[in-house]
């Protein structure tokens, strides 16, 4: 029978590099499994080993393993990937398995864990096992705890899991640029009750941003705050999946931030309880409700609630510019202002030539126009009452009674029951009326036939000597 003493010899050999080392299953490191799409692959049921209840990874994956003596054995590879952002646009990153994020690993609260590090970037790295308690040597802080992984070899990092609860990994090696290319993943650890804060839908997904320029794949790595593309799992609206649910549910979603600011996670149509942090479960007695969440840099959230109002509820970060695509900053405000004189010079100049914000951007959300290729539109998807105009970190929990128990199938837009959609007054479509015409219709939709009270009105200021005036500037950055 093997001894640790001969695994560690074996390790060794490991680090020599890759190219000596068979990927093959029963060789000495497992298989590297690896994805090829976006796709929200369905919770991985744990074949071996001790039972939990797995999670869905938003737009992502969990990670196989294989039993060994009493380890269980992960694989992962950091190279560069290809991700689709959203349709119509792809980024060059670097990840891990054929995928930014790299695969959720998940086990369980007591296992021993031992996880094998292969290397195939042009530069070295690490991985630190963010939130876990272990050994220094294997807390993967490159020159500190141990030494860098160079191209082509391979590293073996072996713990046990003392408590359960929502971590991540990522690199602790070139930081700044590696996690800016999208080296990163989830780690969840199960209790070793599974009953013990059982949900029925467990969701985990990490925030992450990328600047990249309008037809670029690339991300430019020494941007510090004005990214352009706000992420979840390395995927922006309207190429974020939803969040499909059963009603009647437990309903759990935890996210970790890995951006360089903070972001208030604000779901509609419920409130709900902030029942864990990266540091650990929150007792019942500490929990809080909330509607929205703040997680700053590098902190894990996690909240719950109980699926019992059905619809489509958006759920999104609540700074309005990280719910957009492609945004350029140094546009200046046009509100306001008729440049229709200047529109007609300048159309001469460029015949495709488009005039847009001074009414504000909500046309944006519906004009069609030519974009670099590899683009998104800043404001972008479309629902059954039209443009959604959003971006970025903006997702739908989708709370129907039909979906199946264990099926994340999207079930498609909600029906609403009637008489429970806004509407226009009738009162509106009188004064929207042409002379001696017929008055236009809402969408086939019963109007509001009631009287509509008179809006009450603040008197304005007027304006004297003594009035400081200013003037707004015309952009902005670094926000």
């Amino acid at each position: 029978m093997p001894t640790r003493r001969d695994f560690l010899k074996g390790a060794g050999a490991a680090v020599l590099g890759a190219g000596l080392v068979s990927r093959a299953g029963a060789a000495a490191i497992p298989e590297a499994a690896a994805a090829d799409s976006a796709a929200t692959r369905p919770p991985l049921v744990p074949g071996s080993g001790r039972p939990y209840h797995p999670v869905v990874t938003l737009n992502g994956w969990t990670a196989p393993w294989r039993m060994k003596n009493g380890w269980k054995e992960f694989h992962l590879v950091a190279e560069p990937v290809v991700r689709e952002l959203a349709p119509g646009m792809k980024a060059h990153l670097w990840g891990y398995n054929g995928q930014s994020p790299g695969p959720t690993i998940e086990c369980v609260e007591g296992d021993r864990v031992r996880i094998f590090v292969t290397n195939r970037l042009p530069e070295h790295t690490t991985i630190h096992w963010h939130g876990i308690l272990l050994p220094n040597g294997m807390d993967g802080v490159g020159g500190l705890t141990q030494p860098q992984i160079r191209p082509g070899r391979t590293f073996v990092y072996e713990f046990e899991m003392k408590k359960s609860g929502t971590f991540m990994y990522h690199p602790h090696a070139d930081e700044m640029v590696q996690m800016a290319m999208g080296m990163m993943g989830f780690l969840v650890v199960h209790p070793k009750n599974p009953n013990f804060m059982r949900v029925d839908r467990d969701f985990v997904f990490l925030l992450n941003a990328f600047d990249i320029a309008p037809g670029a794949y690339t991300p430019r790595v020494n941007t510090m705050l004005d990214f352009n593309l706000w992420c979840w799992n390395s995927r922006v609206f309207p190429g974020i999946a939803p969040f499909v649910v059963r009603l009647g549910e437990r309903v759990r979603i935890r996210f970790g931030n890995l951006t360089m600011t903070n972001h208030p996670i604000h779901m509609h149509g419920y409130d709900f309880e902030v029942t864990g942090t990266d540091g650990g479960w929150v007792p019942k007695t500490a929990r809080w409700p909330e509607v929205s969440v703040d997680v700053a840099v590098g902190q894990m959230r996690a909240f719950e609630f109980d699926a019992v109002y059905p619809g489509d509820w958006a759920i999104h970060c609540h700074k309005s510019h990280h719910t957009m695509n492609a945004m350029g900053h140094a546009v200046p405000t046009m509100i306001g202002v008729d440049h229709r004189g200047v529109a007609e010079k300048i159309a001469r100049l460029v015949p495709d030539y488009m005039v847009m914000g001074e009414r504000g951007m909500a046309d944006m959300g519906e004009m069609e126009m030519p974009l670099p290729d590899n683009t998104l539109p800043m404001m972008t998807g479309s629902g059954p009452f039209g443009p959604i105009e959003m971006g970025g970190m903006f997702s739908v929990v989708k709370v129907r009674e039909d979906v199946k128990p264990g099926d994340y199938t999207d079930p498609g837009w909600y029906r609403h029951p009637e008489g429970t959609v806004a509407r226009e007054s009738e009162a509106s479509v009188e004064a929207d009326a042409p002379e001696g015409g017929v008055k236009p219709r809402s969408g086939g939709r019963s109007q509001w036939s009631g009287e509509a009270p008179e809006p009450g009105r603040a008197a304005a200021p007027e304006a004297d000597a003594r009035t400081l005036r200013a003037r707004k500037p015309g952009g902005h950055a670094d926000h």
